[in-house]
């Protein structure tokens, strides 16, 4: 069994004295781990960066084991290391993608996706916005979307204001009504006509961390969200204050 594709490397782990383990997620073949032989190796080591788009080729004698990687370096992503915010948003990445996708099952829309993200960190100052558009992304892509055309109550389009986090669904201001508070803030870059203002991201990633969690983590039997999206989150909220 063998194929070679292209993909964006989420994790390294040690294997053995001189091999390590990689997930890479690639467009053909989703999430798919494989053995890199001498991967802490001088010259291999430093292609291994979480993020780097990598050409893998990938052998095993048969389909359900492990098998092992070949590796060559297309783009390491190596500015986003110096951009200590663009960093956290590389962890959250590769650590949601690890945490949600489930393993050999292609995602080529998400991947595409991905790759347009990976690509804006530490060089496009919007990206924080974009990353609250690429987690609505992955619920949309696992089924877990969320309904933010029009009023679940109303049915119209105008004044959107709320996310029920019982349906999923968008409800407007004055639908609301007392109810407000027991609503999710539906700011306007969750619809992608926000300004991108920092406090208008994190009340979207509140949002999009509700379903996260008890949606998407409760059908993978509640285990929690990954630590790096929390620091991710703990970074913009500092940024925002001027710390």
């Amino acid at each position: 069994m063998d194929w070679r594709d292209r993909g964006a490397l989420l994790s390294v782990r040690k294997h053995g004295e001189t091999s390590v383990i990689i997930d890479v997620f690639t467009e053909a073949h989703g999430r798919h781990a494989g053995v890199v032989r001498g991967g802490t190796s001088r010259k291999i080591a430093p292609i291994l960066q979480p993020g780097a788009q990598l050409d893998v080729a990938w052998r095993a004698r048969l389909e359900e084991h492990i098998g092992s990687y070949s590796v060559e370096p297309l783009r390491s992503r190596a500015t986003i290391l110096s951009d200590r915010s663009a960093l956290a948003g590389l962890n959250a990445i590769t650590a949601l993608l690890t945490f949600a996708l489930p393993e050999r099952e292609p995602h080529p829309h998400l991947y595409r996706q991905t790759q347009a993200m990976l690509d804006l960190l530490g060089v496009n100052e919007a990206w924080p916005t974009a990353y609250l558009k690429w987690e609505l992304a992955v619920l949309e892509e696992l089924g877990f979307g969320l309904d933010l055309s029009a009023c679940a109550v109303t049915g119209g389009m105008d004044d959107l204001a709320y996310v029920s986090p019982r349906t999923g669904r968008a409800v407007s201001a004055e639908a609301a009504g007392e109810w407000a508070d027991r609503l999710l803030p539906l700011p306007a870059d969750l619809l992608g006509v926000g300004s991108g203002r920092r406090a208008d991201v994190l009340a979207g990633l509140q949002t999009t961390g509700f379903f996260l969690t008890h949606w998407l983590a409760h059908s993978l039997g509640d285990r929690p969200l990954p630590e790096p999206r929390a620091r991710l989150i703990d970074r913009l909220k500092r940024e925002m204050s001027g710390d």
